[in-house]
C-alpha cells in the first residue's frame, strides 16, 4: 500500500510506500557485486565458492533504473554494498549517477576498505551521506586469521582516511566466539575518540557452508553491558537495526546489531537487491521477486512497479517467518545477498 505524506521542509508530498503490516519501507540495500578480496570466515569457506558469471549480475544500467523506479514510489535511502563494491570496476561512476536520482536523499555504502582509500576524495567531494567500514579487530596477526587475507594496512590506511575527510563514519564489527572483551574495548575506543558510531554485530548464519553448525547468540547486549556498565540505551528517531548507547566520556555512541536474534523486525524499513536482481523483502527469505528477468523480458516500469508493491504487501513479519517459509539446507554467503 501506498500513501502521500508531506516531507519536514513542506515540499510536495511524495509516496510512502506501507508493507502489510504498516511498516514503512524507504531504505534500499543494494548489492553491486559478489566478489569480494576478502575471505572473511563467517562469510565465506576457506574453499571459497563459485563467483556469479558476470552476464548474470546487473548492470550498472540496470541497477540505475531499478533504483529510480523504488524512489519513485518512497525509498529515500540507497545503501551500496557488496561483496565488497569497489571489487567492480566502475562503482565510482555508479555512484555519482545515483546522487542524481530524484527522490534518493541518503546514498551510503558498505565496504572493508581494502581498495576505498583511493576513492575517499572523491567521495567527500560528492557529499556521500555516510560509509559503513567492516572491521572486526585491530590486531594484524588476527586480521589475517579472520580475513584470510593480508590487507590489514590498507584497510586502516581507509579508516584514518575517512576520519581526516569528514565523512561521517560507521564501524561494524561482527562478534565472533573468539572475540576478546580486549578486541571489544580496543574498537569502542573509537568512539571515545571520534565522533564515529562503533556497532557490534551478532554472528548470523550467512557463511557459505553446507553443513553449517548452530550458531548461539543472543547474549551480546548482556555481554557488553558487563564490559560497559556504564551504557545508557537512547532512542532513536527513525527505524533503526541497531540499538543504540552512550557511553560516560565517549564523544560518539556504540550500537549493537541483534540481526540473529531479530529483535528489530516490527520496525524494519529495508529490502534488498542481490546481485543477481533478487528482491529481498527480508535477509532472511530467498528472494521474493526476479527483477532481472522482467528487465531482461523487456517489462515497463510500471509493471515493475506493481510487481514490487505487490510483493512488499506480502511481507513476512519477522525474520524467523521468513526464514521457516525458506527451508534452506545451505547457508548462502552474505556477499551473495549484500553484506
Amino acid at each position: 500500500m501506498t500513501d502521500l505524506h508531506t516531507n519536514t521542509t513542506g515540499a510536495t508530498p511524495r509516496a510512502r510506500l506501507l508493507d502489510n503490516y504498516c511498516r514503512p519501507i524507504n531504505y534500499l540495500r543494494l548489492s553491486i557485486t559478489d566478489r569480494c578480496n576478502l575471505r572473511c570466515r563467517y562469510c565465506r569457506p576457506e574453499e571459497g565458492i563459485p563467483f556469479v558469471p558476470h552476464d548474470e549480475i546487473l548492470t550498472f544500467e540496470e541497477m540505475e533504473r531499478l533504483v529510480t523506479i523504488f524512489c519513485s514510489i518512497g525509498v529515500e535511502k540507497v545503501r551500496v554494498t557488496g561483496g565488497e563494491p569497489f571489487a567492480r570496476k566502475g562503482c565510482l561512476d555508479f555512484l555519482w549517477k545515483l546522487k542524481n536520482i530524484k527522490g534518493l536523499r541518503h546514498l551510503h555504502i558498505t565496504t572493508n576498505g581494502v581498495e576505498t582509500c583511493h576513492y575517499l576524495d572523491s567521495l567527500a567531494e560528492m557529499g556521500i551521506n555516510g560509509i559503513n567500514l567492516s572491521l572486526d579487530t585491530l590486531d594484524y596477526k588476527r586480521f589475517q586469521e579472520i580475513t584470510r587475507r593480508d590487507h590489514f594496512e590498507e584497510v586502516i590506511q581507509t579508516l584514518q582516511g575517512i576520519i581526516a575527510r569528514q565523512i561521517p563514519l560507521k564501524i561494524n564489527i561482527v562478534v565472533l566466539r573468539d572475540t576478546t572483551n580486549d578486541e571489544i574495548v580496543r574498537l569502542a575506543g573509537f568512539a571515545r575518540e571520534f565522533p564515529i558510531s562503533v556497532r557490534f554485530i551478532e554472528r548470523m548464519p550467512f557463511s557459505g557452508k553446507s553443513t553449517p553448525k548452530k550458531l548461539v547468540n543472543g547474549h551480546l547486549l548482556q555481554r557488553l553491558r558487563t564490559i560497559f556498565p556504564s551504557m545508557k540505551e537512547l532512542r532513536t528517531a527513525s527505524p533503526s537495526t541497531a540499538r543504540v548507547f552512550s557511553l560516560s566520556g565517549y564523544k560518539s555512541t556504540i550500537g549493537v546489531i541483534q540481526g540473529y536474534s531479530r529483535l528489530f523486525c516490527q520496525t524494519c524499513n529495508k529490502i534488498r537487491i542481490t546481485p543477481i536482481g533478487m528482491l529481498k523483502t527480508c535477509l532472511y527469505d530467498n528472494g521474493v521477486l526476479d527483477l532481472k528477468l522482467l528487465l531482461r523480458k523487456g517489462a515497463k516500469d510500471k509493471e515493475i512497479k506493481s510487481a514490487i508493491l505487490e510483493r512488499i504487501r506480502n511481507r513476512c513479519v519477522n525474520g524467523h517467518e521468513a526464514e521457516l517459509f525458506a527451508k534452506r539446507a545451505v547457508e548462502p554467503s552474505m556477499a551473495s545477498i549484500g553484506g
